[in-house]
């Protein structure tokens, strides 16, 4: 059975997402979204639109591998999630895919580039971690 995955990265202002799945297990990253109001909705819309079976949610950590004020909004963040939308959401350690994110897009040379870009694409390392850790 093909199972679907999105993965978010969220953050206070906006939410890098990637979409994959369990056979060509190749993330792709999708425009982010501004964490406000109406972000919820939108979440609802691709879970129908792509029938997600599973939502990864990078989970940020100190550099010791601590707790922060934005690994616990995360966690509030993710309550949230399960209830709103009823699927399955799965943490995700997300150490350092941001910076690697920057720095592959710079890489790219791609110096127009978007904190939205950089969210995006550190969506698509948590799904590749995921992907490479779960999915058998």
């Amino acid at each position: 059975m093909i199972k679907t995955f999105l993965a978010l990265d969220v953050g206070r202002a906006r939410i890098g997402l990637a979409l994959a799945n369990s056979v060509a297990r190749l993330a792709s990253p999708l425009p982010a979204l501004q964490n406000n109001d109406g972000y919820l909705q939108t979440l609802r819309n691709l879970v129908a639109e792509n029938q997600i079976d599973t939502i990864v949610v990078g989970l940020p950590r100190g550099l010791d591998g601590q707790e922060t004020d934005q690994t616990r909004y995360v966690r509030e963040f993710v309550i949230n999630l399960e209830q709103s939308l009823q699927l399955p959401v799965v943490l995700q350690d997300e150490a350092v895919t941001s910076v690697k994110a920057e720095a592959e897009l710079r890489s790219r040379k791609k110096a127009n580039h978007t904190k939205g870009d950089i969210d995006s694409l550190s969506a698509v390392y948590i799904l590749e971690d995921f992907l490479a850790q779960e999915v058998q």
